[in-house]
C-alpha cells in the first residue's frame, strides 16, 4: 500500500490532531531520518516542516494516512530530489532517494524505514546536534523542544514567554551556525562525549525547571513542559543505558513530578509542600523514579549531582508527612551536593532542610551569610525562605517586610500574590 493510502477524509480539526500526534511522536525519527539521508541537519529539518505543511492541507481532504510517519517521510524524501533538481545537484544522492521511493511503492508497503519497536541511533545524533557546543544555550533549547520533542514555534514561545519570532531566528541562526561549522550527522568521538552529554542533560533539566516552577507569567507550574521532558529523559536512558547520569537526571524528575498533581489547587494557586495533599501524588512516577535511581547507582561511581538531586526528592517521596520527613538526611545530601557542585541556591535549599531539622536559628545564620555574600542578587527566594525563618521566630514585621520584598523580585504571577497575601497578614 502506498503510504499516502487513506481510508476517508476527516475535518479539518480531526486531521490537524491526527498531524499533530505524529509529529509530536515520530519528528526525532522523522529528521533524524532525513538528516542521515540527505547529509544536511538543515535541509533536513526544513523538509520535514515543508512535509508538515502539506499534511496539514492535504489530510483533511484526502484523509489520514494509515502510517503518518511514512507519508511524511515519503513527501519530505521526494522535496528533497525536487530541492537537488533545483540546485541541478544530480549526484548519486537522488538516484539513492528516488530508487527507495519506487521500491517502497513497488512493495506496497506504508512502513516507515525504522524499527517501529527500536530507539534509532540516529535519534540520539540528532539530540547531539541540537545541543552542539557551537550553539548558545538558548539555541539549544529551541532546537532540541522543535525537533527532538516535536514542539512547534508557537509552543516553545509560549512555554519561555518570548514572542514566536524570537524562537524562529533562534531556531534559524542555530541551523545556520549548524551549517556554517560543518556539523556532520555522527556521534562525538569519546572525548568529546562526557562535554556533549553534560549539555544534552543541562538542557533537558532546564526545560523541567520552567515546567515545575515557571519564571514568569500566570501559571506557577507548566506541568505540559516538564512532560517533554521527561520523555526526551527517556529516550536518552533507552539510547544509553550505561550512562549514570542519564538515569540520574531521569530519577530525579520523575520523583520530582510525581507531586505536580498535589502542587496546584482547583483555582491554579500554588499549593506549598507542607500543605500538599499526599494521597495526588503520582505513585507511579515514585516507582519509576526509584527504580532509575537504583539503575544509576548499580552503574557505579558514585552519586552524581543529579543523583544526590534525586536522592532528596526519595526523601520527600517516601515521608507520609512534612514531619516524618526525614530532614537529617536531606541536610546531608545537601551538604554533599554543596561538595560536588557548590553553588548559593543549593546553599538556600540546605538552609531550608536545616531549618527543619535543627529549627530557624540555625538556617537564618546560613541565610544571612548567603545575603552578605551578595551571591544571590534579585532572586525572589532569598528574602522569601528569610522571612519564613524570621515568621517562625516570631519576628512578624520583620518577616513581612522580607515577603514583601520577594514579591517585588518575584517574575510568577501566582508566586507573587502568593508572597504579597504573606506580606499582608497581620
Amino acid at each position: 500500500m502506498d503510504p499516502q493510502a487513506t481510508a476517508r477524509s476527516v475535518p479539518d480539526e480531526g486531521a490537524r490532531r491526527a498531524v499533530d500526534a505524529v509529529w509530536r511522536i515520530e519528528s526525532a525519527k522523522i529528521v533524524a531520518t532525513l538528516t542521515r539521508m540527505v547529509g544536511d541537519f538543515g535541509l533536513a529539518e526544513d523538509l520535514a516542516q515543508d512535509a508538515l505543511i502539506d499534511a496539514l492541507r492535504q489530510w483533511p481532504v484526502d484523509g489520514v494516512p494509515r502510517n503518518g510517519a511514512a507519508w511524511l517521510t515519503a513527501v519530505a524524501k521526494r522535496k528533497a530530489i525536487d530541492v537537488w533538481r533545483r540546485q541541478e545537484r544530480l549526484d548519486d544522492r537522488i538516484a539513492v532517494l528516488a530508487h527507495d521511493l519506487e521500491r517502497e511503492q513497488a512493495e506496497g508497503t506504508d512502513a516507515v524505514p525504522w524499527d517501529p519497536d527500536a530507539v534509532d541511533d540516529d535519534v540520539l545524533r540528532l539530540i547531539f546536534i541540537a545541543c552542539h557546543p557551537v550553539l548558545s544555550r538558548e539555541a539549544q533549547v529551541a532546537l532540541t523542544l522543535r525537533v527532538v520533542a516535536g514542539l512547534s514555534s508557537e509552543e516553545i514561545a509560549r512555554a519561555f514567554l518570548v514572542p514566536t519570532a524570537t524562537v524562529q531566528q533562534r531556531i534559524v541562526r542555530a541551523k545556520k551556525t549548524l551549517a556554517a561549522a560543518h556539523v556532520e550527522f555522527e556521534m562525538p568521538s569519546k572525548n568529546e562525549h562526557a562535554a556533549r552529554l553534560g549539555a544534552i542533560l543541562g538542557v533537558v533539566y532546564l526545560v523541567f525547571n520552567e515546567g515545575h516552577a515557571a519564571s514568569s507569567g500566570s501559571d506557577w507550574m507548566r506541568p505540559e513542559l516538564g512532560a517533554e521532558a521527561i520523555r526526551l529523559a527517556r529516550v536518552l536512558a533507552a539510547l544509553m543505558p550505561r550512562e549514570r547520569d542519564v538515569h540520574s537526571l531521569l530519577a530525579l524528575m520523575e520523583l520530582t513530578a510525581a507531586r505536580f498533581p498535589a502542587r496546584v489547587d482547583a483555582k491554579g494557586d500554588p499549593v506549598l509542600l507542607g500543605d500538599q495533599d499526599r494521597t495526588r501524588w503520582d505513585r507511579g512516577s515514585i516507582a519509576r523514579g526509584r527504580a532509575a535511581l537504583a539503575t544509576a547507582d548499580a552503574l557505579g561511581g558514585g552519586r552524581s549531582a543529579y543523583g544526590l538531586q534525586a536522592a532528596i526528592a526519595e526523601c520527600h517521596a517516601l515521608a507520609a508527612s512534612v514531619e516524618e520527613t526525614d530532614w537529617e538526611r536531606i541536610v546531608i545530601l545537601y551538604e554533599a551536593l554543596g561538595r560536588i557542585a557548590p553553588s548559593p541556591i543549593v546553599e538556600l535549599n540546605r538552609a531550608a532542610a536545616v531549618a527543619m531539622a535543627t529549627g530557624p536559628a540555625s538556617a537564618l545564620r546560613i541565610i544571612d551569610a548567603l545575603g552578605e555574600s551578595g551571591a544571590l542578587p534579585g532572586y525572589h527566594l532569598l528574602p522569601a525562605t528569610r522571612g519564613e525563618m524570621l515568621l517562625r521566630l516570631g519576628r512578624e514585621e520583620e518577616a513581612r517586610s522580607e515577603f514583601a520584598a520577594a514579591a517585588a523580585l518575584a517574575g510568577n504571577d501566582r508566586e507573587r500574590a502568593l508572597l504579597e497575601a504573606k506580606a499582608a497578614v497581620r
